[in-house]
């Protein structure tokens, strides 16, 4: 009888130790893995004349990955450098012509300052000197009117020179560069087909860094902070878990309930608060991957 309960007794202590090592090894929070992707869309319509994308393929950050017809934009560009020349031309042509008024009015101003002596020694009369005074007037006027004209033709050139860069902004915008370095992850369009502009073209994500969104407690809320390192497990081979070092990157100032895929009906009726944790992904990692957070006791 004795024995029997001894055995009773080990039993059950075997059991509780068990448990509180099971406790022990539970997570503070459960998640899912994602990354912040980029959208990228097209920036001018047109026929994608090249697209070289596709889903799961890695690109550089800038790689020209594709083209929207260019040949409406070419042909205004070339209409308006011919616009822009002919104004120039029309330009040096006022030159030419202030040129000559100015040269007539330095001939005038010698037959002036002649007839001026002359009048004061009597060889010539008021008059002259009167008439003389009336052209040079006239041809100041003239130069006047001229350098008028010369500066509203060169204002006419400065506005086809800005909507000569904003075409060739324009053209820019036909080709698609990369934004960020990445793999694809969806491709929307194919070549040969319309681009719209704003129209989304692919999604692209940086898969080399991902992040746990998992959720915690409004209780666990005061042991976790921005930047705080903490370690990430997830499922591995012969029901072992891998650990991976992770730092808190962003945590929700709104309570919110825990969604669905986390654990059971009783823990998603409560009130939790969402918490983002960056972890570098060696490959081991994939997009809705389940992980769980745990954290560090040096923290």
């Amino acid at each position: 009888m004795v024995t029997k309960n001894i055995n009773i007794t080990v039993l059950i202590a075997l059991v509780l130790f068990t448990a509180c090592n099971h406790r022990g090894d539970l997570a503070d929070a459960y998640g899912n893995f994602e990354v912040d992707a980029a959208i990228i869309s097209a920036e001018s319509s047109g026929v994608l004349l090249g697209f070289n994308v596709e889903e799961g393929e890695k690109l550089e950050k800038s790689a020209m990955v594709g083209l929207i017809d260019t040949a409406q934009v070419y042909l205004q560009i070339e209409q308006l450098e011919s616009q822009i020349e002919a104004t120039h031309t029309k330009t040096a042509n006022i030159e030419a012509q202030i040129a000559t008024q100015l040269q007539q009015k330095e001939n005038l101003m010698v037959q002036y300052n002649r007839v001026k002596n002359l009048v004061e020694s009597g060889a010539a009369t008021i008059q002259q000197q009167d008439d003389l005074e009336g052209k040079l007037k006239l041809v100041e006027k003239q130069v006047s009117a001229l350098k008028t004209q010369i500066r509203s033709v060169k204002h006419e050139i400065k506005v086809m020179e800005e909507q000569k860069k904003q075409l060739l902004l324009k053209r820019s915008k036909c080709n698609i560069v990369n934004p960020v370095a990445g793999v694809v992850l969806e491709k929307y369009v194919n070549e040969g087909e319309m681009a719209v502009a704003g129209k989304p073209l692919y999604k692209v994500a940086d898969l080399y860094s991902m992040f746990l969104r998992c959720y915690v407690s409004g209780a666990q809320l005061s042991e976790v902070k921005v930047g705080q390192k903490v370690d990430v497990a997830i499922d591995g081979k012969n029901d072992e878990m891998q650990h991976l070092s992770g730092k808190v990157s962003w945590i929700s100032d709104e309570a919110e309930f825990t969604p669905k895929i986390i654990q059971t009906k009783e823990e998603r009726v409560k009130l939790v608060y969402a918490v983002k944790v960056k972890v570098p992904n060696d490959g081991r990692l994939k997009l809705g991957m389940p992980g769980e957070m745990r954290l560090t006791s040096d923290d």
